[in-house]
């Protein structure tokens, strides 16, 4: 059994120079091991991670097989009620929403924009067979989906890339709309008219702030002085 010389690491006979500081092995009453083999790789290699679209798969698989364990435990437990289509429609959106952008990573905003919508009224469409939900779905949530899915599209489509004080405009005004689509559709359900109420308020509110933005953003003074203080 030899030590390094000189940060003092005990050494293998196979050793040549030492792991830890790379000095050189020089011992004359015991020569060293050419024949056995190293204790120790003598390369440096690194493991290969897997690609995003094998992490993808992977994921896929799971959400599947997660769904497929729900359907199997509503024939058991409760087989009364469809309380399965809960978690696959919930399992389905998530796929939707994160999983297809790996394997689809320049899919256009405006076709994800189209398939989010899609997967959340499917959802909601799973829920309703549980509850025999039929009226509330078609009079309520399916339009209520598809007005926002429309509002979100106009806005992928319109929202620039390099102004930012006119992407926040287009989303302000974009939550405005948001709202008075759902009292409406909420009132047109539940009443059968419109009485605008609490979404008049947030599309004033949204409004004045619309327009000290594009007061801002129509002014060059006042937009280099907006983008120096918020660092825009």
């Amino acid at each position: 059994m030899s030590y390094c010389v000189h940060c003092g690491v005990e050494l293998d006979p196979t050793a040549a120079v030492c792991p830890l500081c790379e000095t050189p092995v020089h011992d004359p009453k015991s020569p060293r091991d050419t024949t056995s083999p190293p204790p120790y790789p003598t390369r440096s290699s690194t493991v290969e991670l897997p690609g995003k679209g094998e992490l993808a798969l992977l994921l896929t698989v799971l959400l599947c097989a997660v769904a497929a364990v729900c359907g199997v435990l509503n024939i058991f437990l409760k087989p009364g009620r469809l309380w399965s289509l809960y978690a696959i429609g919930a399992l389905l959106t998530v796929w939707f929403w994160l999983i297809l952008p790996i394997f689809q990573p320049k899919l256009h905003r405006a076709v994800k924009v189209l398939l989010d919508g899609a997967a959340v009224a499917l959802y909601l469409f799973l829920i309703s067979l549980d509850l025999n939900g039929r009226v509330w779905y078609l009079g309520l949530a399916l339009p209520i989906v598809l007005a926002e899915t429309a509002i979100v599209l106009g806005l992928a489509l319109c929202l620039p890339r390099r102004s930012i004080l006119s992407a926040i405009t287009l989303v302000i005004g974009a939550v405005a709309a948001s709202c008075l689509c759902i009292e409406l559709f909420v009132d047109r359900f539940l009443t059968g008219a419109w009485q605008p109420l609490w979404s008049l308020v947030v599309f004033a509110a949204c409004a004045a702030i619309m327009a000290v933005l594009i007061v801002v953003r129509r002014v060059p003074g006042l937009r280099a002085w907006a983008r120096r203080q918020f660092h825009l």
